[in-house]
């Protein structure tokens, strides 16, 4: 085969926005729900950041009954006058150009949340209109399309309809407004989440204290009922609901707020969060100094577990980072040195660990900096060493000072103890550091009979599966491709770890025996690092039992192997429901609706099986549809909001009863039957289906 030519002139230059169009996913992540939703945040860190610098007090945002949506803040209003080096106005350049803007220097904004994307231009070229409204003293406006020229073969992104027109009209209000419609042409799905939505909105207002953010949703929303027609066919029926009531999120307390807000349903050890703010130096090696704003709020309850969130310029940092090290060296520092002079810790007595002061800690940290670098699996977490140092010593200064406050002496006695009771059981009893101990040492006391390991060692290549029962173990065993694949089957439902501490959680010989086969230790010492596998696999029966498994080992993953969730190697292996064949044919169905398609794929005298468990599976039948690589589907668990997260496992999972019960009332459908009965009629007397 002749090779190829390949000079310059095969080199492709992508202009303007064209670039975004041609690979979103190098931009906003992905093309689905996350990368729709990231759009949309961009504008929105925006007004964020005019508030943040003290130059807007109100935020709305509005998802449209056509399927778009806008933003408007009371801030500045974005610049419309003409930059001397590019000839635009500061609106057209704000939309039209990446990596422009006016936050990369200290000049404009000291802190600003938008610099971890590329700004409004990306939102622009992904939409298919875009429009601005822009309040300085007089009303102007700008418009933006995006289409395909079919004889340049290339996008044209953003490109603006007019020039910024000042409309004449006299503004009574200053600020910005911006609306814009996702291109279904680049995104998966262009429906927005109201949850997703409200949530972060929600969280934004927590993180900004006094701030007011409004959200409406314009759209029309249904309930879906399902029933059983006389002819055995699901048939689906849209039901209208009431608009949704418009909601305004505004804290006044801030951090204070949101830590109430996050230990709802807990027990106080004290009446009200500790609070403390400071503006620090920051000095990066080889720049000039700058500034760095710390903001902490923290509380303990009587539970033994740590929630600590953490969030840089309004984003949070789910796997940590050098701000969070900072904290927790500040925080034990400055409850060890009451300890001492309180007495609570005697002069033989060792210092407090780390270990010690998280227990029943509920902390929010937010920092604001420049040149913020992000790392870690999900891009998460801070990388910025020179964080570390002055977050350290504005939570010593802080704490020093509210315990030199009048009346908080009490509230450093209860934290004091609490360190003190946490120190002393961690001295009596040490079962967690055993157990960890003895799954970096693969012990193989607690995996005799138990784990059916796989011969590779390369923790990239292994997978675990998490098998439901000895039946279905017994299956996977035989269908697994041993070089690679480990089997562990559950005997009986895994211990809620919600409601139980961590030395009870590793009292349960179910729980003890997944924490050996994983390899990574336990709770406050586990490494993801030194995970045996990067695919742990829960795979469960698809029925009530089989969800509230696989809701208990999420619980427990989230609760005491947090990292292993924020990578990305936790999955959930998906079974299917349905076998349809005939003859030679064969095809599986994972849902009622796909059983249709496959019922009219394999044609009529096909014989119809529904699997209620694995074990009901033949090995070649569990490996090809469930544990092959090459054809099977596995959900992959990822972790983007920990706050959401926490507080939807608390309620599903916890002590709480109240929030349960509302959950379920909206969320369940208490009437949806089993039609498959009555199908298995219809199909014999109308299909020719030979056996059911």
């Amino acid at each position: 085969m002749a090779e190829k030519s390949y000079n310059a002139d095969d080199l492709k230059v992508l202009e303007g926005l064209e670039a975004v169009r041609v690979r979103p996913g190098m931009y906003i992540g992905s093309t689905g729900v996350k990368g729709l939703h990231h759009i949309l945040w961009e504008i929105v860190d925006n007004a964020i950041d005019e508030a943040a610098n003290g130059y807007a007090d109100e935020i709305s945002v509005i998802l449209h009954a056509d399927g778009s949506a806008s933003v408007e803040d009371n801030g500045r209003g974005m610049p419309t006058d003409i930059n001397t080096k590019t000839g635009m106005s500061g609106v057209e350049l704000i939309f039209t150009k990446l990596h422009a803007g006016g936050k990369f220097d200290s000049g404009n904004y000291a802190f600003s949340g938008g610099l971890h994307g590329v700004g409004a231009s990306v939102t622009n070229a992904l939409s298919k209109w875009l429009n601005v409204e822009v309040y300085r003293k007089n009303v102007f406006t700008m418009g933006f399309t995006s289409t395909y020229d079919s004889k340049q073969k290339k996008w044209l992104c953003g490109i603006p309809t007019s020039p910024l027109t000042n409309t004449g009209k006299k503004a009574d209000k200053k600020g910005t407004f911006v609306r814009f419609m996702p291109d279904e042409e680049v995104f998966e799905t262009v429906e927005w989440n109201y949850e997703t939505v409200a949530k972060r909105l929600k969280e934004l207002a927590f993180l900004n204290k006094g701030v007011k953010i409004n959200f409406r949703d314009e759209r029309q929303h249904y309930r879906i009922e399902t029933e059983t027609s006389d002819d055995g066919e699901e048939v689906e029926t849209k039901i209208a609901l009431p608009p949704r009531e418009p909601l305004t999120f505004k804290f006044d307390g801030g951090l204070e707020d949101f830590v109430k807000y996050l230990n709802d349903g807990k027990t106080p050890l004290y009446a009200q969060p500790l609070y403390y703010s400071a503006i620090k130096d920051i000095q990066v090696k080889g720049a000039p100094a700058g500034k760095i704003k710390i903001e902490f709020a923290l509380a303990h309850t009587k539970n033994d577990d740590e929630s600590l969130y953490s969030f840089v310029n309004n984003i949070s940092t789910v796997e940590g980072g050098y701000h969070e090290v900072g904290f927790r060296n500040g925080l034990l520092k400055a409850v060890n040195d009451y300890a001492r002079s309180s007495g609570v810790l005697k002069a033989k007595d060792p210092a407090f660990v780390v270990d010690d002061i998280r227990e029943g800690l509920t902390a929010v940290l937010t920092v604001q900096m420049n040149n913020v670098e992000f790392e870690g699996q999900t891009k998460t977490k801070l990388g910025n060493p020179e964080a570390k140092a002055p977050v350290e010593k504005a939570v010593i200064e802080g704490l020093t000072q509210l315990m030199n406050t009048r009346g908080n002496k009490t509230v450093f006695d209860e934290i004091a103890k609490k360190a003190k009771f946490a120190a002393d059981d961690r001295i009596k009893h040490r079962a967690e550091r055993d157990v960890a101990k003895a799954a970096s040492e693969n012990d193989g006391l607690n995996l005799i009979g138990k784990l059916a390991p796989c011969s590779g060692k390369n923790p990239d290549m292994n997978e675990l599966f998490i098998v439901e029962g000895d039946s279905a173990g017994g299956t996977a065993k035989q269908a697994r491709v041993r070089q690679f694949q480990s089997i562990l089957p559950l005997r009986g439902k895994p211990l809620n770890v919600q409601k139980k501490t961590a030395l009870q959680a590793l009292q349960n010989e179910e729980i003890k025996t997944l924490v050996s086969a994983i390899g990574a230790g336990f709770n406050r010492s586990f490494e993801v690092d030194k995970t045996r596998y990067k695919k742990v696999i829960i795979l469960s029966d698809a029925d009530q039992d089989g969800m509230h498994i696989r809701c208990i080992l999420l619980t427990f993953f989230f609760k005491y192997m947090r990292d292993l969730v924020a990578a990305g190697y936790v999955y959930i292996g998906m079974p299917p429901l349905y076998k349809v064949y005939k003859k030679d044919v064969v095809e599986y169905a994972y849902d009622d609706k796909e059983l249709d398609e496959k019922i009219k794929k394999v044609g009529k005298g096909y014989s119809l099986q529904r699997y209620k468990g694995l074990g009901e599976m033949s090995a070649e039948q569990l490996w090809e549809t469930t544990m092959n690589p090459a054809t099977r589907n596995l959900i992959q668990v990822t972790l983007e909001d920990i706050t959401q997260a926490a507080e939807m496992i608390e309620m599903l999972m916890g002590d709480k009863v109240e929030g349960r019960k509302q959950f379920l009332n909206e969320n369940a459908d208490f009437n949806k039957v089993d039609g498959f009965i009555e199908k298995v009629n219809v199909v014999k007397q109308n299909t020719g289906a030979e056996e059911v």
